[in-house]
């Protein structure tokens, strides 16, 4: 198991990390979180080089991906850089990519009563007005569970704040900061449920954010 105690606050730098293969051939991934070594709980960012793919697999507890660079696609269509996709539990696919891509992907972590297919793309998308001078494009929402890309102008602060079924951050662009440390482009974190911090920005920062998804 990695990074499965949801007490703790983890912080990965991804872009400090060695690449790690995958049973599937041209395709290799950085593990963040995962339960077991190929099945269950798991987050990763997933780089697929030029021209591979990976054998048709289910989604017993959904899958969730952000398109961080070149395209994905599978049998359903192709998804540039900044979809934001969601595949419900009990879906399967056959995904590879032409190009080559590289994913920020979330395995077998939905509510059983998620059902919701999602296709976004966020380079299509209007913001909109959030607290202070942030501005905020939601993704999805079910129950306790919020998933959004948050904008930070340069030099904002955020009140201090609790965290009410947990937070997990990715940082897209930029440098994001906290009272605990600063965390630049390619971070990952999750902070356990009521934990706090005090959020700030000393320059344009844009962070893929998700809350109230962790047991308490």
């Amino acid at each position: 198991m990695l990074n499965m105690d949801f007490d703790r606050k983890v912080v990965v730098r991804t872009r400090e990390q060695e690449w790690a293969p995958s049973p599937s051939g041209g395709v290799i991934r950085k593990p963040l979180a995962r339960e077991e070594a190929e099945r269950g709980h798991a987050t990763s960012i997933v780089r697929y080089e030029p021209g591979a793919s990976f054998s048709r697999h289910e989604h017993p507890l959904g899958e969730e991906i952000l398109v961080l660079e070149g395209v994905f696609s599978d049998e359903n269509g192709d998804y540039p850089a900044g979809t934001y996709l969601r595949n419900p539990p009990g879906s399967g696919h056959t995904p590879f990519s032409n190009p080559g891509c590289t994913l920020l992907v979330k395995l077998h972590q939905f509510n059983e009563c998620d059902l919701a297919t999602v296709q976004i793309d966020t380079r299509n998308c209007d913001w909109q007005p959030g607290i202070g001078g942030l501005e905020v494009m939601p993704l999805h929402e079910f129950e306790h569970e919020h998933v959004a890309l948050v904008k930070w102008p340069a030099n904002e602060k955020f009140q201090p704040h609790r965290h009410f079924g947990g937070e997990e951050i990715f940082v897209l662009s930029g440098e994001f900061c906290d009272d605990h440390g600063r965390y630049p482009e390619g971070t990952w974190m999750r902070s356990p449920h009521m934990s706090q911090h005090h959020p700030f920005v000393e320059q344009e920062t844009v962070i893929w954010v998700k809350t109230g998804h962790l047991p308490f």
